[in-house]
């Protein structure tokens, strides 16, 4: 649960930096070396809307941080065959968000996105599938967003 910046600690914040930054900056090195030898690769960083606008502390930053991550990898790989892309998705109904407690926002909040619903999770894998195969080979250093149009709003 998102704390407000006067609650949050170094300890909080450093955790979430850890989780949905630094772990961004492990996996596409972790990949790099065998893309470089291959002459060929796709990375694909999750980020979420609240890359795009603001949101709570720490969350909100880190996910600004992946697309940063994201247009800096796309330019240094580029030359080596490797692209980089960032998807974007919005509420995504997981077990985790429709929980008996959160479910009934979950709900309300829908009403308020101009599709009138929250994604699947096939239609964010389904985006993911298509930015790690040759159909998009010409798309790098980009932002997808999947959000039923909360950001065009």
């Amino acid at each position: 649960m998102a704390k407000p910046l006067a609650d949050t600690s170094l300890e909080d914040y450093r955790r979430i930096v850890d989780i949905n930054q630094v772990s961004v900056f492990l996996g596409i090195k972790a990949v790099v070396a065998s893309m470089k030898k291959a002459k060929n690769g796709s990375i694909v960083n999750i980020s979420s809307i609240n890359g795009l606008v603001g949101g709570a502390i720490g969350y909100t930053d880190t996910k600004f941080a992946v697309r940063g991550m994201t247009k800096a990898a796309a330019l240094e790989l580029s030359p080596l065959g490797i692209r980089v892309n960032s998807v974007h998705p919005g509420v995504i109904e997981t077990p985790m968000i429709m929980q008996d407690d959160t479910k009934a926002a979950v709900e309300e909040f829908a009403k308020q996105i101009p599709l009138r619903r929250i994604a699947k999770p096939e239609e964010i894998s389904n985006l993911v599938l298509f930015l790690a195969s040759d159909d998009s080979s010409y798309s790098t250093g980009a932002e997808f967003i999947a959000d039923g149009g909360v950001t065009a709003q």
